[in-house]
């Protein structure tokens, strides 16, 4: 194994590409697993462009990570919302939604609920 590991997210192990071009996710893969980098573009929401890929009625993906840029508003099945931007750490549990806020690109950071996320089911 080596002692040290460097990979990039422009030339990514795997590129999952969200519906209608509305954004990307790139894996990289390590010793500890994959983390994610999510670009998503303005406009998008996970139940229009996601959703049809995973199957689910919400997304049933644990997060943990860090928003590196942008603005995403994440509400859960329950009800409770919150607002990520530039700079948050962010934990959410299955079962919400999300979408961007305003005209930016967010850009995410995951380094537990990518690994499946926007992986087609079945």
């Amino acid at each position: 194994m080596a002692g040290i590991v460097k990979k990039s997210f422009d030339s990514a192990d795997e590129t999952r590409p969200f519906e209608d071009g509305k954004g990307r996710l790139d894996l990289v893969s390590g010793v500890r697993g994959a983390v994610g980098r999510a670009v998503f573009e303005p406009g998008w929401q996970w139940t229009k462009h996601v959703k049809p890929i995973a199957g689910t009625d919400s997304c049933q993906a644990s997060h943990v990570g860090y928003i590196v840029s942008g603005r995403m508003k994440v509400v859960m099945d329950d009800g409770e919302t919150t607002e990520y931007g530039s700079g948050d750490y962010m934990e959410v549990q299955p079962g919400h939604d999300a979408w961007v806020l305003g005209d930016e690109a967010c850009v995410a950071l995951d380094w537990t609920g990518f690994s499946d996320y926007a992986k087609p089911s079945g």
